[in-house]
């Protein structure tokens, strides 16, 4: 982990190359406390470990399914397919797709030597229950800003305004047409291992892609507009239906999804489980 002395930063844009329903900005000065915070998102290996020690079932391996990017399920899988979404039909529901088995039965990751990528295929649920397993708890969206900005103020990704700069890919992003071709100029098509690229001004891997990032907060698009929000160490409203994400994923591209910015945002329910959805832990310093 990371120790983090906190302190007060810009969070969210006032830029429009957002979505308006994500309510990325108004930019406003928020506080932070220290918190020491995970360099990597949470590995495979330690997942294992967790369940082996624990018995923990996710909530798609109760649900007895998840969603699946369709170009990853192998062609003995097919059969498992369920169904597709029919806003994005990219992704297909595919009959035992787990955290183990992240492309459908066939695949896994214990076998396929995948224990240093980002687990997925986890709902907010299991990332609070690994966390409380491990002492640690998911971060504010608040404290998870804070920290993939990396000291840096209001630039766009956690290394600058410039998405490769000098032509150097600093993330896993989907580079071609999306979602038709991925060139994987990258070097990954899927999820990467999470030590790969160069970490940011605070030592952390993997902000800009690779997985999403379940943060602690409820989401909402306007609650920080509102007199509730607290600036100092804020937290979303007290319920609501989704929760916070961020940080993009490798399947994000410009011409459907730029959330790998670091101000982006975006939400799922908390028991939604996907294969490119991860989490990374805090702990709150000892006063």
């Amino acid at each position: 982990m990371v120790h983090l002395v906190g302190g007060t930063f810009t969070m969210g844009t006032d830029s429009d190359v957002g979505f308006p329903q994500d309510g990325e900005g108004p930019a406003r000065e928020v506080t932070v406390d220290p918190l020491y915070i995970d360099k990597f998102a949470v590995t495979n290996a330690q997942f294992a470990e967790f369940v082996q020690e624990t018995g923990y079932t996710t909530d798609a391996e109760q649900f007895g399914w998840s969603f699946v990017f369709e170009d990853f399920v192998a062609d003995s899988d097919r059969t498992h397919v369920m169904e597709r979404v029919q806003a994005a039909p990219w992704w297909v529901a595919v009959e035992d797709a787990t955290w183990l088995r992240p492309e459908g039965p066939s695949s896994n990751v214990l076998d396929e030597d995948r224990l240093r990528e980002p687990v997925t295929h986890v709902s907010w649920r299991d990332a609070t229950a690994y966390a409380e397993w491990a002492g640690k708890r998911l971060p504010t969206e608040a404290e998870w800003e804070y920290a993939a900005r990396g000291g840096l103020h209001q630039r766009t990704y956690p290394w600058g305004d410039e998405l490769t700069p000098s032509g150097e890919h600093r993330c896993n992003i989907w580079q071609g047409e999306f979602p038709e071709y991925n060139t994987g100029e990258d070097g990954y098509l899927g999820p990467a291992p999470v030590n790969e690229f160069e970490q940011n001004g605070h030592g952390l891997y993997n902000v800009s892609g690779n997985v999403w990032e379940w943060c602690r907060d409820w989401f909402s698009a306007d609650y920080h507009t509102t007199d509730a929000y607290d600036y100092d160490n804020p937290l979303g409203p007290g319920d609501g239906d989704q929760r916070v994400m961020r940080g993009g994923s490798y399947l994000c591209h410009e011409s459907w999804c730029n959330r790998y910015r670091v101000a982006a945002r975006s939400n799922n329910t908390p028991d939604s489980s996907t294969g490119n959805i991860g989490f990374r832990c805090v702990i709150d310093v000892a006063e």
